[in-house]
Order: structure tokens, then C-alpha cells, then sequence
């Protein structure tokens, strides 16, 4: 909950062309609501996508100040559903969150679907066993083969806004993990098309050793994306880290 719909369209002017010059990797904003059509505007013709933070499981209701997919239909390619505020403010449950999952990719959009544990979880030892219920509850429904059309992402609650990000190796066990399983939901084949994030205080300094892991393919980029200087280079840092790895 950022910026006005004129600071946001600063900001995407900022960072438009020299992130529309990094290639080898998918670039997403996802602006508030309200700035979604000014963003969509002003990256029309580029290559960079447009995802919305959120949206309701049902296409149309008495859900007043729920925005659907459908109403978002012709302004982003991408929506992010599952994130931790999402869970942790508002209580939004595995169920809910699967519900979202099926309702964006029925209408066409590809959901970034966010899951993680919490500092009680990982104290606890139960970080492994949080994640892959997130991720089997929330992709419950889901044909195998469409695994692929969905977007991870990883986000350890307590690393996201306090500094404390987690230890690439860290990450690495998680997201091993959750490859392992969507393989066994599904395909390795499938599962290896799977984009994985990890999101949690990722900055243009620490970027690089999340992407040199074997099962991090980006970034889901919080408080760093409100500075269009380190968004374009964390995204430059993870198209470098990829060209070297291919």
C-alpha cells in the first residue's frame, strides 16, 4: 500500500527503459489497484508485464471493495495471491488462497502464489512440513499439467521488512523441497517449469547469492521495488547471474 497513482507512474517512467533493456528473464510491477491502468498505460508496447497485488475468488458479488479477476481482464497478465500480509493481516486461509489460484488461471492469468513459514514455524522445526501443506492446499484442484502456469513464491514471514533475510542456503531447502514436491504432484518435467521465487528483504547486495541457487529463479521484490534504481539492478543482477549459469 504505496504511493499514489502519480508517484507510481513516476517510478514505472523511471525504470522503464533500462529495465526494458535487460533481457533473458520476465519483469512484473505490481502497482496498487488504483494505479493499475495508469502503470498498464505506460508500459503498453514494452515488455514488461503488469500483475495486481490481489484479487477476490469470485467474478462478481456483494463482496463490496474486492476487486475479481475478470474486472482485471485487459490490465496485467499476472496477479499475486497468497502473500504473507494477505495471510497474516487478514487471515486469508489455505482454502481461500486455492480458490484464488484456480479463479486466475481460469480467466487466463498467471497467479504468483506466495507461501512460507513463520518464525514460530521455523523455530519450531515445522518450516518444511508449513510450506509444502501451503503448497499442496493451495494448488489442490489444479490439474498436474498446469502446475506450469503457475508462479511460486517463497517468502519466509519473518525475513520480509526486517533486514533479516534468510541464508541463500537456507532458501535453497525450501525451494528444493517445494520442487521436489510439485514433481510429485505432478511431473519433473512439469515441476522444473516452474518459476521459484524467493521474496524476503531481497536487495541489489544480496541477490546474487539467492539466484546462484540451483532452485531460485527470482525475486518477489518488496520494500526494494520503491526504488527504481534497486529493482532495475536486483533484475540485472539475476539476468547476469542466469546468462553465467546456461
Amino acid at each position: 500500500m504505496n504511493m499514489t497513482i502519480a508517484e507510481a507512474v513516476g517510478v514505472v517512467r523511471a525504470l522503464r527503459d533500462p529495465l526494458g533493456g535487460i533481457g533473458g528473464i520476465t519483469r512484473v510491477v505490481c502497482p496498487p489497484f488504483v494505479a493499475l491502468s495508469a502503470v498498464a498505460g505506460e508500459l503498453a508496447g514494452t515488455e514488461i508485464h503488469v500483475g495486481a497485488q490481489n484479487m477476490h475468488s469470485e467474478p462478481r458479488g456483494a463482496f463490496t471493495g474486492e476487486v475479481s479477476g475478470s474486472m482485471l481482464d485487459g490490465l496485467c497478465q499476472y496477479v499475486i495471491v497468497g502473500h504473507s500480509e494477505r495471510r497474516h493481516i487478514f487471515g486469508e486461509t489455505n482454502e481461500f488462497i486455492n480458490r484464488k489460484v484456480r479463479a486466475a488461471l481460469d480467466i487466463g492469468l498467471t497467479p504468483i502464489f506466495c507461501l512460507g513459514e513463520t518464525l514460530v514455524d521455523r523455530e519450531a522445526g515445522r518450516a518444511p512440513d508449513v510450506c509444502r501443506d501451503q503448497l499442496t492446499e493451495g494448488l489442490a484442484g489444479v490439474a498436474p499439467d498446469d502446475f506450469a502456469r503457475v508462479v511460486v513464491a517463497y517468502e519466509p514471514v519473518w525475513a520480509i521488512g526486517t533486514g533479516r533475510a534468510a541464508t541463500p542456503e537456507l532458501a535453497q531447502e525450501i525451494m528444493g523441497a517445494l520442487r521436489y514436491e510439485l514433481a510429485c504432484l505432478s511431473h519433473v518435467d512439469v515441476a522444473a517449469r516452474v518459476p521459484l521465487l524467493y521474496g524476503g528483504s531481497v536487495t541489489g547486495d544480496n541477490v546474487a547469492s539467492f539466484a546462484e541457487q540451483r532452485d531460485i529463479d527470482g525475486a518477489l521484490v518488496g520494500g526494494a521495488s520503491l526504488s527504481p534504481e534497486q529493482f532495475v539492478a536486483i533484475a540485472s543482477t539475476i539476468a547476469d547471474v542466469r546468462a553465467s549459469s546456461l
